[in-house]
């Protein structure tokens, strides 16, 4: 069975205690300490593994916890590290934390491996504590515990073209028509329940991949049916194609459902109407001489929305050879970065807390911003997107660096520098 959603419990390994002991050796007298550290906890790594497809192994193991790192032991023996454990999940599987819904991965384009939990550090043994005063320490550090966390794991299928309309329109009959992917077809609402995949070969090297959006019914952005279970895979799509029944088969108004779809599609996220998008008029060989012109009324309706409309029919083949090679040409002019979603949950370890940062002013009067955990946190955050952006100002808030920065002196409008990146300071 396809699944596209899980919820499972994640815990890295504690790190190994320090060990407390002396040398006790014939003819070695006042030995010394000699207690060894203790290993490092496992790490909890997701990785993409291209030979999934689904998250069904998730319904059946929804607990993943690390092994600890072994104690340290006497004569300076170190403890074993663990072996860190590695968590395969298909591309374009997005890890939220579970309580937030904040995105702290995104397994896609070129993200493949990550570190979502850091084991804990092992505890330093008693060898470490000697000095000229203190020759005998009895005690070793502990061992750092692991972290644990609730996630949520969600599934958006990776695909250039998305096929969108309310069910039964044909969307799966045009799919199965121009690719090699053979989803259940047949007369009657919601056949299509999971997405499918097919590749579309043009010729001479062209192509893309086109997704089986299962149909939307109204309501589906609040959550009615299984809407927002559809409208995920939706975001990934560069391209989408509204399929609609052209010939009312069934009683239905291509126009009434295009408006219908785009209004669901706002609510989820309104940048997917920003997406390029074509409307294929299915079902055209359905239409009667005498009936009013369905194609004619369609472009009279979105021609001002800069909407094209192509007549197919995905049951005889009609027309569908034009569609394919117009959305081509559309791929050809949109950008082809993948639509990977940024960081938004940042899990903050103890030994992180205490990495230093320097808050000065320049010549210029522009405050400087400067530490190991700001450059790593930059690193991985796209500040050019509003989510990104949020992300950031969390971070200087609950890292008290803003609160540095005022003490400091900073005012409305005063610029601050971090690492190549200005900004203006504002409440």
């Amino acid at each position: 069975m396809f699944a596209d959603h899980a919820k499972i419990f994640i815990k890295s390994g504690k790190g190994g205690d320090g060990h407390v002991s002396f040398r006790r050796e014939l003819y070695v007298p006042a030995g010394g300490p000699d207690g060894g550290n203790g290993g490092r906890g496992g790490d909890i790594i997701f990785e993409v593994d291209p030979g999934l497809n689904t998250l069904t192994d998730f319904r059946h193991v929804r607990k993943y916890v690390a092994r600890d790192g072994e104690p340290g032991g006497k004569r300076r023996c170190h403890g074993a590290d663990a072996d860190d454990l590695v968590i395969k999940v298909p591309e374009g599987t997005v890890i939220k934390d579970f309580d937030s819904g904040r995105v702290i991965a995104d397994m896609s384009g070129e993200n493949r491996r990550e570190v979502i939990l850091r084991g804990g550090r092992g505890g330093l043994g008693n060898m470490n504590y000697a000095t000229a005063t203190m020759q005998a320490p009895k005690y070793a550090q502990p061992g750092q515990v692991g972290h644990e966390l609730w996630v949520e794991l969600e599934l958006k299928v990776i695909a250039d073209v998305g096929l969108v309309g309310f069910p039964n329109v044909g969307k799966s009959t045009l799919l199965s028509r121009v690719s090699n992917a053979r989803p259940k077809i047949a007369n009657y609402h919601f056949t299509t329940l999971d997405p499918h995949l097919g590749v579309v070969d043009l010729g001479d090297g062209a192509g893309f991949v086109m997704a089986d959006i299962p149909g939307l019914i109204e309501g589906a952005a609040d959550g009615v049916g299984l809407g927002h279970d559809f409208l995920r895979h939706i975001e990934r799509c560069r391209v989408l194609i509204h399929v609609v029944d052209a010939a009312g088969t069934e009683g239905r108004d291509p126009i009434a459902d295009i408006h219908a779809i785009q209004k669901e599609l706002a609510a989820y996220n309104p940048e997917l109407l920003k997406r390029p998008m074509i409307i294929a008029a299915n079902k055209m060989d359905a239409v009667y001489a005498g009936d009013e012109d369905p194609l004619e009324r369609l472009r009279r309706e979105f021609s001002p929305q800069s909407l094209s409309v192509y007549p197919i029919s995905a049951v005889s083949g009609k027309g569908v050879r034009e569609l394919l090679f117009a959305v081509n040409e559309l791929l050809r002019k949109t950008p082809q970065e993948p639509v990977v979603f940024q960081k938004e949950f940042d899990i903050i370890y103890a030994e992180d807390r205490n990495l230093p940062y320097t808050v000065s002013r320049d010549s210029d009067g522009v405050y400087v911003v400067e530490g190991p955990r700001i450059d790593k946190m930059l690193g991985y955050t796209n500040l050019e997107s509003e989510k990104g952006f949020q992300f950031f100002q969390n971070f200087l808030k609950q890292n008290g660096i803003l609160d540095d920065l005022e003490k400091a002196g900073i005012q409305e409008g005063d610029t601050v520098r971090m690492y190549g990146h200005e900004f203006d300071y504002y409440k």
